[in-house]
This record gives structure tokens, C-alpha cells and sequence, in this order.
């Protein structure tokens, strides 16, 4: 007679059928043999891969269920934990490994009956606050695992670990006798920004097809069933002359931003890179309204849908995908709408698609008058000028702005507030201690631990804190819903700070000098004036629009700042100037201009 099962081992596999043999090989090789195990495949997109392994054992403890569409972990987890019934769980990720040896120490370290949680040790560290799923066994203890529609976070101590710690102890084997394996179809990956993760990453990869609660331990924090609900509660009926727009690519900070098409009465139908960042966003669109066409099947689902027009957009990430959509439907009415940033496109070795892009639209839509001008130059005799034209592609929708202004911080205490959303570009110790030292204070929004230019105020932002005590603020990300009551607050906002040297050669331009930052439409609907250190004798598109617009608080030093903000704090001009030009900096301000452009070459 077999031994009545001690552990249930929890098998998640999602599109890891590769791994899969390794996993289950060291859990049948293990010294303890009273198991039971569960492999459920969540929506992996061969399944018959899948199958094929765990039928290949032929193990009578080992079974396998699966679900069509991914539901994610804590579903997978919570289906494995029904299936069984023994009184210890473990858990054995289909791309991670144990020792021999292993659950008999984690059983071990469990015989404690005051120890609810036992925890092995990793061959290779994780870096990562929390247990991983390889290294844990725990006491069946009713406790579930939260599920998709409330949380998704890498945070495993968020999903299950603290519930279930919580009803014992927890205790280390101080054993190594598992391995966490590091790759990029890491679920984990996809959901943290140190390793070019986040919620669209992890929205494409697992095709959510509903607004995401989502939180990852490099910062991010996103309740996109709060902020779109809004727009999830209209409805959009197409009109009788409405177009039949194509999305492609992705759609950058602002996504909702169609929609300002669809309350025209146009369809949009959403054709989605699968190469983008984090915060590019991709569908199925959180927001709906947008459906998405198979990226399995995208040739035949363009067909048939037959769009009037095709809008590919926005950054360096979509230009391949952008530029093989052209390629293979070179009669449909195509407009490139392109922001950031073609020398990116340079150093990748793209520039020969951005280039086939720009000159091969129908039409093309560049960010900004400088950055036009610049692709004039670098294509000149080549690319048709009269087909080129100006619209910034991520300017956010105008529902944001109404909300009404907050008190200001500096008429409470009599001292000038600076508030920098997104990376503090341009701004380091130096220049914050030198802030401070002048009563200006520093208030950072949305900080996330990420690779490159993202992440560099990890090196100083401790020190700034313990130098500059009161001067240095730091606050979660605020998103469009907040941005005018969290920011209004303050006397002005950061944009990019650099140095330019192109001298009045768009030639010698970088992307600083082309850019309009998505920053700038954000400060603007909090109507705060604009701090941008002024570069005289080049060209620079973001302060040729701010002398424009009287929205820009210009400086060369420190002692500049200090003195236009309390001009600013003492007269508020530059508030007024925010608030006047805040609608012209909103894509709806805009719509019907695009429209317009569609409608012109729509066959």
C-alpha cells in the first residue's frame, strides 16, 4: 500500500514547456516520495507541448489540468490547491529546479509544529525581498492566494506569504537545495522595471483582457480599474460617416487618448507591437472601447477588417512592427505618427526602417517643429516636405483637466515648491543640495528602480534626504486622475534640465533639443509654469514653445531659480500662463485636425 501523500506539489507552467522536463525530473528524483503533484497549465499557448511531458512520466502521483485563456498565478495556484489535499504544500515553478533533498529538509524544518512557513535556500540569490516559489513549504492553511482582478504584483509576500506567515512562525533551513532560475520569460521580469518590465509588458505577454491593479517592488503602483472607469462607463456609437481607423504600435504615457476619435463617432481597432517598454502602452487597451485584432493572425484580421485608414504610432519601439505593417499592406492609407526618437532608431540600427517609414506615409506626423525640421535635413531629397507635419502624438486626453486647483504649499509656509514627475532628468545631488540651500524644495513623484537614465537617483537621492532634511520630498506616482489636485499644490514643475550644443544646427541636435516632454502637458493641466534652463544661441524646441506660450520659468543657475520662483510665488504669472495654454496642450484641442488628415487620404 502507497504511502498516504505528505506534500502537494503545486506545478504553475505558463509557455514554459521547454523547462517543464528539467522541473518535473527533481521533484520525481526527490528522497521523499510521498507527494502528490498538480501541473496546471494556465492558457500556455501549446498546450500540446505541455501534455506531452507530463504524460511521458507516466507517474501516477502527478496530474494535469489546464484552462484555455491565462487567468495568472494566484488562479493557477488557488485550481492546484483544490486539486489536492495533502497537509504541506510546496511549489515547483516549471522553470525552476529542486534538489534531492529537498522536501524532505523543508519537512524537516516543518516537523516544529511552531512553524507554519519553512523556507530553503537558493543556489543563486534573487534579489528580491520575498521568498520565491521554489523555496517554499508551508502548512495547508486555508489561506488563498490573491488572484488577477484584485492584485498582480511580483511581490509573492503580497499574494500569499505574510497571510500564511502570519498564523505561526516562519523558519529557514539554512539548506541550499533548490534553483531559481533567471531568464527573460520570467513572470517576474515582466513585471518589474529593473529588468524593462512592467504593466504592459506583462499586459502583452499574458494578453489581459481587463484593466490591471498592479504593483511591483521597483515602484510602480497602478489601480487602472479606478482611472478608466470613466471611460469603461461610455458608450461610443459609431457615426454614419465615421472611419474605420488601424492602430499600430503602442500608444506611450497617454493612451486614452483616442478616444477622443471614438467620441467622434470613428472606430479604432487596436494592432499592438509585442516589443514594448513598461510604460508603452499596449493592448487589449485598459480603457476599452478599442478591440484588438489576433497578433497571431494579424495579416488576415487587417484584411478583414479593411480600415480606411491605418495611424501607426508613437516611439522607437514600434518602428520595426510599424514598418512591416506598411510592408505588407502598402495600398492602405498609412499615417506615421512618431515622437521619440530617431536617434534612438540610429544607435539600434533601425534607422533605415524609420527612414522607410517617414518618407513611404502617406503621411507623417512628427512631435515637434524642430524635430520636422531635422528629419527635412536628414532626408532631404528623398522625403516628400509637403506629406510631413506637426502634432505631438502623446498629449493626454482633456477629461484630466477637470478637477479644481489645490491650495498652494507656499502660502501656507512662504517657501517655493518644485515638484519633478517621472525621472528627476538632469537633477542630482549637487543640484538639489544647491536648491535647498536656497529655500527651494524638491518634490519627487513616481520614482521606479529601473536600468539607465530611469534609475539614477537611486546614487543620490539617501544622501539628499540626510542633507537636505524638509527640502526633499518623495511621493508615489500620481497619475492623471491626480495630476491637478496633487501638483497644483505646487509653484512650477521640472522639465528636462541639459546642456544643448547644437549651436543653431538642428544638425548637431540630440533628442533633448527635438523633444517635447510628456512631462510638459502634465505640469501644464496642474497650471504650473514651467522650469527649463535656458540655452541661448541653440535650438530648442521645448523653449522656443514656452517663450511662446509665456509658460516657462527660465534659468541658467541656481541663483536663477531661486529668483524666478519668487517672482512666480509673489505674482503667479506664470500660473496664469499655465492655466491659459493648458487646453491647447490636450490631444482633443487637436482631434479634428487629425481627422481631418485621415479623412483626406481615406480611399
Amino acid at each position: 500500500m502507497s504511502r498516504a501523500a505528505r506534500v502537494a506539489v503545486l506545478v504553475p507552467v505558463h509557455d514554459q514547456a521547454a523547462f517543464l522536463p528539467r522541473a518535473l525530473e527533481s521533484l520525481l528524483a526527490q528522497e521523499e516520495t510521498a507527494w502528490q503533484a498538480v501541473v496546471v497549465d494556465d492558457g500556455s499557448p501549446d498546450p500540446a507541448a505541455v501534455a506531452g511531458v507530463v504524460a511521458a512520466l507516466a507517474d501516477p502521483r502527478l496530474r494535469l489540468l489546464r484552462t484555455d485563456a491565462n487567468r495568472g498565478l494566484g488562479a493557477t495556484l488557488n485550481t492546484a490547491l483544490d486539486a489536492t489535499t495533502a497537509p504541506v504544500v510546496a511549489y515547483l515553478p516549471a522553470d525552476d529546479v529542486w534538489y534531492p533533498g529537498h522536501l524532505g529538509t523543508l519537512l524537516g524544518c516543518l516537523d516544529d509544529p511552531a512553524v507554519v512557513l519553512a523556507r530553503a535556500d537558493l543556489a543563486g540569490p534573487a534579489g528580491t525581498p520575498y521568498a520565491q516559489l521554489v523555496q517554499v513549504a508551508h502548512r495547508r492553511t486555508g489561506d488563498r492566494w490573491t488572484e488577477r482582478a484584485e492584485l498582480e504584483t511580483d511581490d509573492l509576500d503580497r499574494l500569499m506569504w505574510a497571510r500564511v506567515a502570519g498564523r505561526g512562525s516562519a523558519a529557514g533551513t539554512g539548506r541550499v537545495t533548490c534553483a531559481w532560475t533567471q531568464h527573460p520569460g520570467q513572470r517576474s521580469r515582466a513585471i518589474r522595471e529593473s529588468f524593462d518590465g512592467g504593466p504592459n509588458v506583462f499586459r502583452t505577454r499574458y494578453r489581459v483582457r481587463d484593466p490591471l491593479r498592479f504593483v511591483s517592488t521597483d515602484g510602480t503602483d497602478l489601480d487602472e480599474v479606478a482611472r478608466y472607469a470613466r471611460f469603461r462607463e461610455r458608450s461610443y456609437p459609431p457615426s454614419a460617416d465615421g472611419l474605420r481607423v488601424l492602430v499600430v504600435g503602442e500608444l506611450a504615457f497617454n493612451p486614452e487618448r483616442v478616444l477622443a476619435l471614438a467620441e467622434r463617432g470613428h472606430a479604432l481597432t487596436g494592432l499592438w507591437t509585442a516589443d514594448g517598454l513598461g510604460d508603452a502602452t499596449v493592448g487589449p487597451l485598459p480603457f476599452g472601447a478599442v478591440p484588438d485584432v489576433d497578433p497571431g493572425r494579424w495579416h488576415d484580421g487587417v484584411r478583414a477588417l479593411a480600415p480606411d485608414v491605418v495611424w501607426a504610432q508613437l516611439n522607437w519601439r514600434a518602428v520595426p512592427f510599424a514598418h512591416a505593417v506598411r510592408a505588407a499592406f502598402p495600398d492602405l492609407p498609412f499615417v506615421w505618427h512618431f515622437k521619440e526618437s530617431p536617434q534612438r532608431s540610429v544607435v539600434r540600427g533601425e534607422w533605415p526602417l524609420l527612414a522607410g517609414l517617414v518618407c513611404g506615409a502617406d503621411a507623417c506626423l512628427l512631435a515637434t517643429e524642430e524635430e520636422r525640421d531635422w528629419f527635412a535635413l536628414a532626408l532631404r531629397g528623398r522625403v516628400d516636405l509637403a506629406r510631413l507635419g506637426v502634432l505631438d502624438g502623446d498629449l493626454p486626453k482633456r477629461d484630466w483637466l477637470d478637477a479644481p486647483l489645490s491650495p498652494k504649499l507656499s502660502d501656507a509656509d512662504g517657501q517655493p515648491h518644485t515638484a519633478v514627475v517621472g525621472r528627476p532628468s538632469g537633477l542630482d545631488l549637487d543640484w538639489v543640495l544647491a536648491l535647498a540651500a536656497r529655500g527651494v524644495h524638491t518634490h519627487l513623484y513616481g520614482q521606479v528602480r529601473a536600468p539607465g537614465p530611469k534609475g539614477s537617483w537611486t546614487g543620490w537621492l539617501d544622501e539628499a534626504l540626510a542633507r537636505a532634511p524638509g527640502f526633499v520630498h518623495v511621493h508615489p506616482a500620481v497619475g492623471p486622475e491626480d495630476w491637478v489636485r496633487e501638483l497644483s499644490r505646487h509653484d512650477a514643475g521640472w522639465l528636462h534640465r541639459f546642456d544643448s550644443s547644437n549651436g543653431g544646427d538642428l544638425r548637431r541636435a540630440s533628442w533633448d533639443d527635438l523633444n517635447s516632454p510628456a512631462r510638459l502637458p502634465v505640469l501644464l493641466a496642474a497650471g504650473l509654469p514651467l522650469l527649463q534652463q535656458a540655452n541661448p544661441g541653440s535650438l530648442v524646441s521645448v523653449e522656443r514653445v514656452l517663450r511662446e506660450d509665456g509658460t516657462g520659468l527660465l534659468y541658467r543657475c541656481a541663483d536663477d531659480v531661486a529668483d524666478v520662483l519668487t517672482a512666480e510665488v509673489a505674482g503667479r504669472a506664470g500660473q496664469a500662463a499655465a492655466l491659459a495654454a493648458r487646453e491647447r496642450h490636450v490631444f482633443d484641442a487637436h482631434a479634428d485636425r487629425l481627422v481631418g488628415l485621415f479623412r483626406s487620404l481615406a480611399r
